[in-house]
């Protein structure tokens, strides 16, 4: 490890130099990725040199990478895939193949590449930055404009035709080797062959696993057995010569259905976060800054070239394919003409294969951060230079239908009240995600009713966060604990203050601790208590309207008497009295509704 004082030196320097640009970055409106690149050529060898030897951390940090593969598998289902696939597999593949045979030939024919690493070169600069464009847009509010929505499904193919191309780089590296044939079947069929294994086993094995390992309620063990799944996965695949990240990205695949997704996301998160900003900050290291001061004018002349070639594209793809107008198909191609941190992956690899030189591995990773702190600056001058025009009031079917995997609802507790919401919404047709951490529960209902239960903890944040608690509209809290309600309840008002929050209430004083909360309560017996009345009132002689007029009046009054006991509650004295006045005024009204009826009979 560099230095004297080892490892945890170097992780003090990691540490520090992310918490210093990533935050410093984000105020300038650069983004996250671009304060961890900077912060890495900042520590690096080639200005404070802090960490002499970048490549003593390069396995570790390919760690991220691989996480986030997992993570990307991990929220593909099939479903969403299938919502989305006119935008993602219409406009993203034009964009990719359009976008790489400009680039591919360019190298080829302009700067005398050979043919394997213009192949290399064009897809990696076709793919651009999810991390950073997603950033850009939420910052920017623009998520779910047009752009916002066709850039996302573009993102989207981008990260899965990432895979093929990691996978691609060792077989085109080994391609002038002089194999055999046979040698290259065989070593086809044990490609195929691992990938068979992690399917088989993620199929069979996996989830019996996770039922295990929920069922011991230890959170550890839980994080234990995250990591093992996406590290042991990873490491069969290269044992087969394949990428880590194929291997990751198939276990996320294979459990985006599962009912242990959410719990796997949340448990692997902060990992994947740290890793990959350590990965990019080992990429600001190894960035040779030295080149532009050497020759600025052919780094400066990449990085046009690079967004001069992307962005027209974009612009086509957008305007023909995305049935964006001219303005919109303009920002689209600002935010995607960037270079990809896939592309700083790709690129490694590829001159580790051989593939590329390190001189122009250096002018890439230049070129893609410089195409970066660029974009943000463009988007200021386009934003100046044309006019915005509101957004198309009838928005097109294919992006109206992207957000739908996102739930408009969340059920914390499927217990008999959680039950019976979420067959109603299901029958409605409405999205909603309902969490339990009953595995026998959550299995029953999956397998009967097929509804999107999953197993998590509700009173967690990062359970929430991967639930989807930050694009839902209403949250319904059905557990069947008063003290658990109220510590959920307030979780989800202080960190999603704008979500409209309905909770079961055991009772009346229940009923007002939430309240005071800014929840609605609903309390559990109480209109099952006034169905059992009515029917009383009937059975006493009473006609079924007189019946109806007494539950309805008692219910208008029993809720202005829990308004005026909530002004109170912290008064037990003067809570007993409202109760008392409360009595005495209901018999006095309901006096007077027969004295109203005497005197019309």
């Amino acid at each position: 490890m560099p230095h004297e004082g080892g490892l945890l030196q170097a992780v003090v320097v990691f540490l520090t130099a992310a918490v210093i640009a990533v935050p410093l970055a984000k105020r300038l409106k650069l983004g996250a990725v671009l304060g961890y690149l900077l912060a890495g050529v900042v520590i690096g060898p080639s200005v404070l040199s802090l960490i002499d030897d970048p490549q003593s951390v390069a396995h570790i940090s390919e760690l991220g990478v691989v996480l986030l593969l997992f993570i990307i598998g991990l929220e593909l289902s099939p479903r969403r895939l299938w919502v989305m696939r006119r935008s993602v597999f219409g406009a993203g593949l034009a964009q990719v193949l359009l976008t790489a045979l400009l680039i591919g030939a360019v190298a080829a024919l302009g700067f005398g590449q050979s043919l394997e690493a213009s192949v290399v070169l064009g897809l990696g600069l076709a793919l651009s930055s999810t991390a950073f464009g997603l950033q850009v847009l939420a910052e920017r509010k623009e998520l779910n404009s047009a752009h916002g929505r066709q850039a996302f499904a573009i993102l989207l193919f981008q990260d899965i035709a990432a895979i093929p191309l990691i996978a691609l780089v060792p077989l085109l590296s080994g391609a002038g080797s002089g194999e055999t044939a046979d040698t290259g079947w065989v070593s086809v069929l044990k490609v195929l062959g691992s990938i068979g294994v992690v399917i088989l086993g993620g199929r069979y094995l996996l989830r019996p696993v996770f039922r295990i390992v929920a069922k011991t309620g230890i959170q550890e063990v839980s994080t234990a057995t995250a990591l093992l799944v996406v590290i042991g996965t990873a490491w069969l695949m290269e044992l087969a010569g394949v990428s880590m990240a194929l291997g990751a990205f198939l276990a996320g695949l294979l459990l985006a259905d599962s009912e242990y997704r959410h719990e796997l996301e949340s448990q692997i998160q902060p990992f994947k976060g740290l890793l990959l900003g350590l990965f990019f900050i080992s990429v600001g290291m190894t960035a040779n800054t030295g080149l532009l001061l050497v020759a600025p004018g052919a780094v400066l002349a990449l990085t046009a070239a690079l967004i001069l070639l992307k962005l027209p594209l974009l612009w086509l793809v957008g305007k023909l394919l995305g049935g964006l107008d001219a303005r919109s198909a303009l920002r689209l191609g600002v935010v995607l003409a960037t270079g990809g941190e896939f592309a700083f992956v790709v690129f490694k690899m590829a001159q580790d294969q051989g593939l590329l030189s390190p001189d122009v591995h250096g002018y890439l990773v230049l070129a893609i951060t410089l195409s970066m702190a660029v974009a943000p600056l463009l988007l200021i001058l386009v934003e100046r230079l044309v006019r915005p025009q509101p957004e198309p009031r009838e928005v097109p079917e294919d992006y109206r239908d992207i957000d739908s995997d996102e739930p408009r609802v969340l059920i914390a507790g499927m217990g008999r009240v959680g039950q019976i919401v979420a067959r109603i919404l299901h029958a409605q047709r409405v999205p909603f995600v309902a969490l339990d951490t009953e595995v026998e529960s959550i299995e029953l209902s999956r397998s009967v009713e097929q509804m999107p239960i999953f197993y998590g903890d509700p009173l967690r944040p990062e359970i929430l966060r991967a639930a989807g608690a930050g694009s839902a509209k209403l949250f319904v809290i059905a557990t069947d604990d008063p003290g658990t309600t109220v510590k959920i309840a307030q979780l989800v008002r202080r960190r999603y203050p704008d979500i409209r929050v309905i909770a079961r209430a055991r009772n009346r004083q229940h009923a007002l601790q939430l309240d005071r909360l800014g929840v609605a309560p609903i309390r559990e017996t109480f209109h099952s208590s006034l169905e059992m009345s009515r029917r009383t009132l009937v059975g006493l002689g009473l006609s079924a309207e007189q019946a109806d007029a007494r539950i309805k009046r008692f219910q208008r009054h029993d809720e202005d008497v829990l308004k005026a006991q909530q002004a109170v509650l912290d008064d037990k004295a003067a809570v007993i009295q409202a109760a008392r006045d409360a009595r005495a005024e209901l018999e006095a009204l309901f006096a007077s509704d027969e004295a109203d009826v005497t005197k019309k009979g």
